[in-house]
């Protein structure tokens, strides 16, 4: 074995620090900023359910292709095998050989080809709005998951906040009950309410990263990306749901939700089998061509034939009768699938304005004014202006009125995104 010399050495653990400095550059990576406005434009290209519908969709489109082919022609061809006369076999002179050939082609009638052309073309137009339905599911889901998980992460950053202070004024208490100035059970209620807190903050980090976890798997992100995501002030100012009516947002729904475009194309669907079902009880055609050497008279015998099924029995009742029920059936999913739409639509309309007046209810400067008062709070306790129990008492206060304030948010934002949903549309920007 060659040694590399002793001189080297040196060398080569530089080498080997700069490689291991530049491995470890590699695997940070910077956290990905993301707006939902991102998350969108990520989502409309790399998702993969989103990719799988479209396949849907393009085979569907091949249908079209097929439908549009005509009959293939037959040829048949038969050869006398072998003569026991001149012990030969597969004889074809005329002297003594025998063949027989004959070409057909079969002619639809009543218009089928036609109509398995629209059929396959309704069959596209489902396709597309099967595909537009789901993404219009799949984005509000999407847009939820954003702002749930947006507005999750706000209220870890005040549990953050609350336990680096409590964990800085155990420590001062700590220092204080060595002094013998405060009592143990003063420092056990401090530490209680750390560890709650803490206990409270690990849960949501739990709920934080299986949101960025779905928000991944629909933006088709890598798995060990951080996510930071933001929303702008402007995206929770410019929101006004006063200015949207109840009725537009109701014709709004009935002019773009794919579900119910879906449910009309089904009948249209349906309509166009009824009619390919009554065109297949006409019987088709089939036109041939035959010539025989000397199987017939006379000789050189050429034939045109025509074969047509008499329709005594199969008239394809039952076809047809299938094709009717499906279009009841369509007609009655159509009236539900329209009044579905209608109470969405109102239910998430009365929601949004529910959370609307709320949201407009809550002064606007609440919050900074209670972040002044608890760091006021924190001082005076220190200082032994106020006691214990008044100081968790605010402490509480100052947590539940601001992880209500963020859910009211989230509310709100995803009640703007649940009217995009049930109108199909994008109202609200």
């Amino acid at each position: 074995m060659t040694r590399i010399p002793l001189k080297f050495s040196p060398i080569l653990s530089m080498l080997s620090l700069l490689l291991m400095a530049m491995t470890a550059s590699a695997q940070t990576k910077s956290p990905i900023q993301l707006s939902l406005q991102d998350a969108e434009k990520r989502f409309v290209q790399s998702n993969y359910q989103l990719i799988a519908q479209q396949y849907q969709t393009d085979q569907a489109r091949a249908e079209i292709i097929t439908a549009k082919l005509f009959d293939n022609p037959e040829i048949s061809y038969e050869n006398l095998l072998y003569n026991p006369g001149t012990k030969k076999f597969l004889g074809t002179s005329r002297a003594t050989g025998q063949y027989q050939a004959a070409l057909s082609q079969m002619i639809k009638l009543a218009g089928k080809r036609n109509k398995n052309i629209q059929l396959a073309n309704s069959g596209v137009k489902m396709a597309e709005y099967q595909y537009f339905d789901l993404m219009r599911t799949l984005r509000f889901n999407l847009s939820s998951i954003f702002y749930k998980t947006y507005y999750n992460q706000q209220s870890a950053n005040v549990y953050e906040q609350q336990i680096n202070s409590l964990k800085l004024l155990l420590n001062a208490n700590e220092q204080q009950l060595k002094l013998g100035n405060v009592a143990i059970k003063d420092l056990i209620r401090i530490k209680s309410l750390l560890y709650t807190l803490q206990g409270e903050y690990s849960t949501l980090m739990n709920e934080i990263e299986d949101g960025q976890t779905q928000i991944k798997l629909m933006t088709n992100l890598p798995a060990d990306a951080t996510l930071n995501l933001f929303v702008s002030a402007d995206e929770e100012q410019n929101y006004q749901l006063d200015k949207q009516v109840y009725t537009n947002l109701l014709d709004s729904a009935r002019n773009n939700r794919a579900d119910l475009q879906l449910a009309k194309s089904g009948i249209a669907f349906a309509e166009s089998n009824l009619r390919l079902q009554k065109a297949n009880a006409i019987p088709d055609v089939e036109l041939s061509l035959t010539y025989d050497m000397k199987g017939s008279y006379p000789d050189n015998y050429t034939g045109i034939g025509i074969k047509l099924p008499l329709p005594l029995f199969n008239r394809n009742q039952g076809e047809i009768k299938k094709a009717r029920i499906a279009l009841d059936a369509g007609k009655s999913q159509l009236q539900q699938q329209d009044a579905q739409l209608e109470n969405e639509v109102y239910n998430s309309y009365t929601s949004a304005l529910r959370t609307e007046n709320l949201y407009q209810g809550f002064d606007k400067n609440f919050n900074s004014a209670f972040d002044k008062l608890i760091a006021e709070v924190i001082k005076n306790f220190k200082n032994r202006n106020i006691g214990l129990i008044e100081f968790l008492d605010f402490y509480d206060a100052y947590k539940a009125s601001t992880l209500q304030m963020n859910s009211l948010k989230y509310e709100r934002m995803n009640a703007k995104e649940e009217i995009n949903f049930v109108t199909g549309s994008n109202i609200f920007k």
